[in-house]
């Protein structure tokens, strides 16, 4: 069994992704600080990070990277946090590499993505690892067959080894209903794979060239997995957490008669809340209400007789028309058509 105090045991965050999917939410902020449930989904990595004895974590960033290191210098957590820039992206292989200065000869080490959110059992990930000699262990989930053409698909033998790999097969072809989810644990031996200063990505470069020497083992998420790479899944995360699918350390939940919130404002009128809510920092709400499976980040304004309907509002946004089905972003100012001149707009 693998003593999981030990003082060694280091993590990669990879946090440099664009986010382009999540636009126009991740304009002016980088996807790993996209709040779930009013909590940066990479602060929710570091507190599960630091759970299975990490101390020391690196990321490789490179859009908005400023944000991302101020964010997690600065963690709760009593994780030590190094980064590197990024000038160009190098892929996911390529980043790594640049991280290789970080890690010690003949450790294993944890490698997870900054968008990722599950209740993966990492303690159990890392005994595989080490009782199988395998270089690299890649977390696998199993899901309907009907969903496999979104994933890269993962094959493997009755030792659990992977066989092969098929990258978003049709669900005719597909030979697997396992995937990737993206959760690695490498053996310092992985950098012998991945020459310097060249894009190369774990799937198309580094993994086919495991496989020959029948390296990569798995080991199998029974337990939630999403990332919020979409805006859809984006939304869903917070429905799994109010729906009990995953867990993580978060504000109450209040029930009301017709749905639940999580509110980090003081609300000083009366909300209609119908379905799953959160409300951010610094809030407010005007008078007669109704907030329906929305997301409202920090910062925001909402005027009287508002009705906002599964939409996403990012942080310092003023609202004053309805909204259904919307995806605002930062700083925004929404007013409704002015009908006659005696009618006047609420700014509070």
């Amino acid at each position: 069994m693998m003593d999981m105090s030990n003082k060694n045991l280091k993590a990669m965050i990879m946090a440099a992704g664009v986010g382009s999917r999540l636009d126009p939410l991740t304009q002016f902020l980088p996807k790993p600080l996209v709040p779930v449930c009013n909590r940066p989904v990479i602060d929710i990595l570091l507190d599960k990070l630091a759970n299975v004895g990490v101390k020391n974590v690196v990321a490789n960033t490179y859009y908005l990277a400023d944000k991302i290191i101020d964010f997690c210098k600065n963690n709760k957590y009593g994780i030590s946090f190094d980064y590197v820039k990024e000038k160009t992206l190098s892929g996911t292989a390529g980043g790594l590499k640049k991280c290789q200065y970080f890690f010690n000869k003949g450790e294993d080490f944890l490698v997870l993505s900054a968008d990722g959110l599950s209740d993966a059992d990492l303690k159990a990930g890392l005994e595989i690892h080490k009782n199988s000699g395998a270089i690299a262990t890649i977390g696998i989930k199993q899901i309907p067959i009907e969903e496999v053409s979104h994933f890269g698909v993962v094959v493997t033998d009755k030792d659990g080894f992977i066989s092969e790999f098929q990258e978003k097969p049709p669900v005719s072809a597909a030979k697997s209903n396992f995937i990737n989810t993206g959760i690695y644990i490498f053996n310092y031996e992985i950098f012998n794979f991945i020459p310097e200063n060249t894009f190369y990505d774990f799937a198309k470069n580094v993994f086919p060239e495991l496989l020959k020497s029948h390296k990569i083992n798995t080991f199998e998420i029974n337990d939630y997995w999403t990332d919020i790479g979409t805006l859809e899944q984006y939304k869903q995360s917070m429905h799994d957490l109010f729906e009990d699918r995953c867990h993580f350390e978060h504000a109450g939940i209040i029930k009301t008669s017709e749905g639940a919130y999580i509110s980090a404002s003081i609300l000083r009128n009366e909300v209609k809340f119908i379905g799953n809510n959160t409300i951010g920092a610094n809030c407010r709400i005007g008078k007669n209400v109704t907030i329906k499976d929305s997301i409202i980040w920090d910062n925001v304004i909402i005027g009287d007789n508002v009705v906002i309907e599964d939409s996403v509002v990012a942080s310092g946004s003023l609202i004053n028309r309805d909204l259904s089905f919307e995806i605002i972003g930062a700083g925004q100012v929404l007013q409704k058509p002015i009908k006659s001149s005696s009618e006047k707009l609420l700014i509070f």
